[in-house]
């Protein structure tokens, strides 16, 4: 609690305690038996208690006996009546512990109440005025329920930083036309008590009755309403968090990741004063923003390296697919717009409309800008995480071009505190299973594909491009057969060289689901020795699970095991594939970044399908010959005398 709410508090105690005090000291009554009757029965009517819809908090039917002793009744007794009547409702069927600051709160707030409804409607001034008696008792009824609810409302809005005036019209307003009827009931106390006798004005508790049913039943309705709109809420979230689950099973992304998104996101819309719908609305599309991705192949999205131009193409259509599918969900709220266009750039530069500045959804500019920054502080197939100050750098820099200076200039304020409120969030655990294995099922219908004869590769390069390098091609093939495979590679190492500069070289063969070291070559080679990288993993490991190159790739992702990343810093791996399969995958490692070009490419390319034989040959002399082979780390091969017979390249 704030020290500006215990003041509040303290305040509005000794106020309304002031107020108690010196109606004890005047007190008198003009007829005591009356007075006790109607003591009594204003007692057993406060137990006639109702729930406050939005609050822990009930209200009493007891105010229409207030506002009736207001009109009746001298100051200290309607005083005396009312602040009982509170006191009287901690106890007479309560759930929760008596707590005694609140009670003191609530008896002084009554106080004010009462003090300052009957000075309004007794004001000599008032009464000087043309006003008939109906008007009379509305200024009463309007004074009591504001003064009753505003002190009450403010202590909550204090305590839960809300506005006043929203816990006040969201959790108040809709009691106050009841405050009206219950100061007509006061009204028709007063005549039946002039005209009829006060024992014919305690009529007026059927009346009190009927009131707190129709209360009752009001309340209710709002209760079943509340609770539908509840329940269609959690079935959006449900639904919600169904789709995240799909797109965290396409995109290999994790559950922290899209909830670290939607707490940042939404922590800066609210100060950016989004409306309520906006905020479900960004909410929604923190985690829905990417499930245009189930229409990008899985090899694109899971690639760890650079995209090609015609594999960024295909990336591009998410936007604009993920905002079509959302459109067939209808929210009730804009989360479509968001989807679409949270590739768009503030200067104009981005996809798929090309909006810029403030044509752009705010929603797209806030979560655009957030999801930049919990994309670099985290691991990504192509990249090991950034340091969150050295990510938030990155995205400072993009200020004003890639995003919403605005937005970067809060987030650059609170991404600290951010990051500690996302890591102090509980997130629930939960996979999809993908990785299972079905015992059932023979075969499909359509039966199964017959398996390819002819030992070509499934490389779709131009072969005629690659004329230039078919004698390295020849030397791989014209020594298998006579050299092991780890012979032929040593002697395709160093005259490899000479084409495409390496500091290290590796091949890499698939044992109990994992890639190992075959071959190591290069200065920079020895740690690569003990690695074991698991098929789909890594950039060796993608490019044998994908059957696809790597270009540039970055190797610190094959293990944490590895040197510095700095060290190298450059990847060229190509699968080594017999038959169509997999059988290995031949890896190039360079310290300069970005060192590998399209021509080292097509030499691999070139070699690889006769390295897949050769590797292939060696596997099953293994299987004939197990445990004949010495490991990688202990082979010396002479190849002075083979590559004396070999023509230059």
């Amino acid at each position: 609690m704030s020290v500006k709410t215990k003041i509040f508090i303290a305040l509005v105690i000794v106020a309304g305690w002031l107020d108690v005090a010196r109606s004890l000291l005047l007190w008198r009554s003009d007829d005591l038996a009356s007075f006790l009757i109607y003591f009594v029965v204003a007692m057993l009517v406060s137990g006639w208690k109702l729930r406050l819809p939005g609050v822990t908090g009930t209200i009493s039917v007891c105010f229409v006996f207030v506002l009736i002793g207001i009109v009746a009744l001298n100051l200290p007794e309607v005083l005396i009546t009312g602040c009982s009547a509170v006191f009287v409702q901690y106890f007479w069927q309560s759930t929760k512990k008596l707590r005694l600051v609140q009670m003191q709160f609530n008896i002084a707030s009554a106080a004010i109440a009462i003090t300052a409804a009957y000075n309004v409607f007794h004001s000599t001034w008032l009464r000087s005025l043309p006003l008939e008696f109906s008007v009379m008792l509305a200024l009463l009824g309007c004074t009591y329920f504001v003064c009753t609810t505003i002190l009450v409302a403010a202590v909550i809005a204090l305590t839960e930083s809300q506005s006043i005036r929203k816990v006040w019209l969201t959790c108040y307003l809709w009691a106050f036309p009841y405050y009206m009827l219950g100061a007509a009931t006061a009204g028709l106390f007063v005549v039946a008590r002039r005209y009829l006798g006060w024992q014919t004005s305690m009529l007026v508790i059927p009346v009190t009755y009927l009131v707190y049913r129709s209360y009752r039943l009001y309340l209710g309705r709002l209760e079943d309403g509340k609770k539908h709109a509840e329940e269609t809420a959690a079935l959006h979230l449900r639904t919600i968090e169904s789709l995240a689950t799909a797109i965290e099973a396409k995109d290999h992304t994790t559950h922290d990741h899209l909830q670290r998104v939607q707490i940042y996101a939404m922590e800066i819309g609210k100060e950016l004063d989004l409306n309520e719908s906006e905020l479900e609305a960004l909410r929604a599309a923190s985690l829905l923003h990417d499930i245009g991705k189930i229409a990008v192949p899985e090899s694109i999205i899971s690639k760890p390296g650079k995209l090609t131009p015609e594999e960024f193409e295909k990336m591009k259509v998410h936007p604009v697919v993920g905002a079509e599918i959302l459109e067939r969900a209808q929210f009730p709220y804009p989360v479509v717009p968001i989807v679409r266009s949270h590739h768009e750039k503030w200067d104009g530069s981005g996809y798929p409309d090309g909006l810029k500045g403030e044509e752009i959804p705010i929603g797209a500019r806030i979560l655009s800008t957030v999801d930049c920054l919990d994309a670099l502080a985290s691991d990504r197939q192509y990249r090991r995480a950034m340091p969150i100050d050295k990510a938030m750098e990155i995205v400072t820099s993009e200020s004003g071009k890639a995003f919403d200076p605005k937005v970067v200039g809060i987030l650059g304020k609170r991404y600290r505190e951010l990051e500690q409120q996302a890591r102090a969030h509980p997130v629930e655990k939960f996979s999809l299973s993908t990785d299972i294995k079905i015992e059932r099922g023979a075969a499909p219908a359509a039966g199964f594909e017959n398996s390819a004869a002819d030992g070509q590769s499934s490389s779709t390069w131009d072969v005629e491009a690659l004329a230039g390098f078919a004698q390295l091609g020849s030397m791989v093939r014209s020594l298998v057969g006579v050299l092991t495979c780890k012979e032929i590679c040593t002697v395709l190492a160093s005259r490899l060289n000479e084409r495409v500069p390496f500091d290290a070289m590796v091949v890499y063969v698939p044992l109990d689901a994992k890639l190992v070291p075959e071959f190591i070559a290069g200065k920079d080679a020895q740690p690569f020795s003990s690695l074991k990288i698991p098929m789909g993993e890594g950039v060796a490991g993608w490019v044998a699970e994908n059957g696809r190159a790597i270009i540039n790739g970055s190797p610190a992702l094959e293990s944490v095991s590895l040197p510095d990343p700095t060290s190298l810093r450059s990847q060229l791996a190509v699968p080594l594939q017999c038959y169509k399969r997999v059988v290995g995958v031949l890896s190039l490692y360079r310290v300069d970044a970005d060192a590998f070009k399209a021509e080292h490419l097509r030499v691999l390319i070139a070699l690889a399908s006769e390295l897949a034989k050769a590797i292939e040959s060696g596997m099953k002399h293994r299987e004939v010959q197990a445990g004949s082979v010495m490991p990688a780390s202990r082979i010396t091969v002479d190849t002075t005398a083979f590559e004396r017979t070999l023509t230059p390249v």
